[in-house]
């Protein structure tokens, strides 16, 4: 017969294990399923990930990388400017050694042209002024002088003295003959006349009295002496005529003289009538 008050049968829980009877040590016994996992769950392969609070985790940084990168660039390129300096220090020690060249044969060898002579040789020059003819009685010549035509010709007479053997003064020309050219016309001439003084031809010409500049009377030595005239055309400086002997004749004291100041003595100019003869039979004809 059934107790009434006996306790229903109580189902058995099939996650449960038995329980062993007091007084027996427990054996462990393996869980039929895999315990509950406490940690965050993982996500299914292909969702997003959930992290808790919405926290991303760190993005790893690439900074190390770059520099490493840029650290390196810059170590080849110390090491590409040091090998160039050392190639180019030692392309400038090492000069390129070239072959000697070899004549080449010509079939004719052209002689080289002769080279035109500048008329007065190195002492020509040009003129600016009608003084610059005097050159010509010293050597020179006038580049920019006219061409030397007979009978057609203007000219220029100089004359040194005999306490200035190398200053050369212009002497008057006779402006009524053909021959005679203005100062300012000195391209047209193409004759020069020289007058050069004949060393120890002075004489003894007149004693003159004059007053000097401060008022003190003087006694001058007014001497002659003579010249050789010779015609040069003015753009070679080569002589074309001579003009014979010209006189410097002391036969009275001029109303004005030139004298040295130590000696005291003054020289005669050459004769202008002589001088005009010489430049008609030269020039006029």
């Amino acid at each position: 017969m059934t107790d009434p008050f006996a306790q229903p049968p109580q189902p058995s829980d099939p996650y449960q294990s038995a329980q062993p009877p007091y007084g027996q040590p427990q054996q462990p016994v393996s869980p039929a399923y895999p315990p509950p996992h406490h940690g965050p769950a993982q996500p299914a392969y292909g969702q997003p990930a959930y992290f808790p609070g919405g926290q991303q985790p760190p993005a790893k940084s690439n900074k190390g990388l770059i520099i490493g990168i840029v650290a390196g660039v810059l170590v080849l390129l110390l090491v590409l400017c040091g090998v160039g300096v050392w190639l180019f220090a030692n392309a400038a020690d090492d000069d390129p050694v070239l072959p000697d060249p070899k004549p080449t044969r010509s079939s004719s060898t052209a002689a080289p042209a002769p080279t035109a002579e500048q008329p007065g040789g190195n002492n020509a020059l040009t003129a600016r002024y009608s003084s610059d003819f005097a050159e010509v009685c010293q050597g020179g010549a006038i580049l920019n002088a006219a061409d030397y035509t007979p009978g057609a010709a203007k000219a220029y007479v100089f004359a040194n003295s005999p306490d200035r053997p190398t200053r050369w003064n212009t002497k008057s020309v006779n402006s009524t003959k053909p021959y005679y050219a203005k100062s300012a016309d000195y391209t047209t001439v193409s004759v020069v006349g020289c007058l050069t003084y004949v060393e120890g031809s002075e004489a003894q010409g007149q004693k003159c009295e004059i007053k000097a500049t401060d008022g003190k009377k003087l006694t001058v030595d007014y001497l002659s002496s003579r010249y050789t005239l010779t015609f040069h055309a003015a753009k070679t400086g080569e002589k074309v005529a001579d003009g014979g002997t010209i006189n410097a004749p002391a036969n009275r004291c001029p109303s004005f003289l030139t004298y040295n100041k130590e000696t005291l003595k003054s020289y005669a100019s050459p004769d202008s009538g002589s001088l005009d003869a010489a430049l008609d039979k030269l020039l006029v004809g």
